[in-house]
C-alpha cells in the first residue's frame, strides 16, 4: 500500500477501468466533475428501479455515488455542509449498483466483506471523505441539481459538480483496506 504523502492523484468521473485498477489503497485523490449524491432512501428507490427493469435517473457506467444529504446553503452558496454518511447504511444496495456499472463511492467507515467482494469482481474503489469537515467539504461543491427523488428532501438524488474535492482510497479495486491495514497494525 502506498505512502499517504504523495501528491493527489486526480479524477474526473465517469471512471475507467484502467483508472480504477491502478489506484492503491492509501493514495489520496481529487474528485473533479460530476459525481451523485445518494443515501439510503434514494438507494433504495435506485434498487426498485432496477428490479422493475427501469433506467436509473443518471448514467451509471462509470458514475460516482457520494454518500451525503446536504444542507441548504446560505445566501450566495451552492450548498452548505456536505459531509459523507456511514457508508455501511448503503452496503445491502451496493453490490446491484457494482454490477450495474458503479464504479466508485464516497463515504466514511469501513465496507462489508459482500461489498469488498463487489469491488473486485466488478472494478469499483471506495473513497473516504473526511467526517466532521462537512463545511469544508461543501465549499468543493460548485454546482448541485436534484435528478430525481425530490420528495426526499435532502437525501434526493443529486447532480454534483466538484472541484478539487479531496478523498483518499481507502479500499481499492483488489480489496486492499485501509482499514483492515489498521487492524492488523
Amino acid at each position: 500500500m502506498q505512502d499517504i504523502k504523495q501528491a493527489p492523484i486526480s479524477l474526473m468521473p465517469p471512471l475507467k477501468m484502467e483508472q480504477i485498477r491502478a489506484l492503491r489503497a492509501g493514495e489520496r485523490v481529487l474528485l473533479n466533475g460530476v459525481v451523485y449524491a445518494a443515501r439510503d432512501a434514494a438507494h433504495k428507490r435506485m434498487l426498485e428501479s432496477l428490479a422493475a427493469g427501469q433506467a436509473l435517473p443518471f448514467p451509471i457506467e462509470g458514475a460516482v455515488i457520494y454518500y451525503v444529504g446536504p444542507t441548504p446553503g446560505a445566501p450566495g452558496q451552492i450548498l452548505g455542509a456536505a459531509g459523507p454518511t456511514t457508508s455501511s447504511r448503503m452496503d445491502s444496495y451496493t453490490p446491484r449498483l457494482l454490477a450495474a456499472g458503479l464504479r466508485g463511492m464516497i463515504g466514511k467507515g469501513d465496507r462489508s466483506a459482500p461489498v469488498v467482494a463487489a469491488m473486485r469482481e466488478h472494478g469499483a474503489v471506495y473513497l473516504a471523505a473526511t467526517g466532521g469537515a462537512g463545511a469544508l467539504l461543501g465549499r468543493c461543491i460548485v454546482g448541485s441539481e436534484v435528478v430525481a427523488y425530490p420528495e426526499l428532501g435532502p437525501e434526493a438524488l443529486r447532480r454534483l459538480e466538484l472541484r478539487d474535492f479531496p478523498a483518499l482510497v481507502a479500499i481499492d479495486a483488489a480489496g486492499r483496506s485501509l482499514y483492515q491495514r489498521a487492524v492488523r497494525r
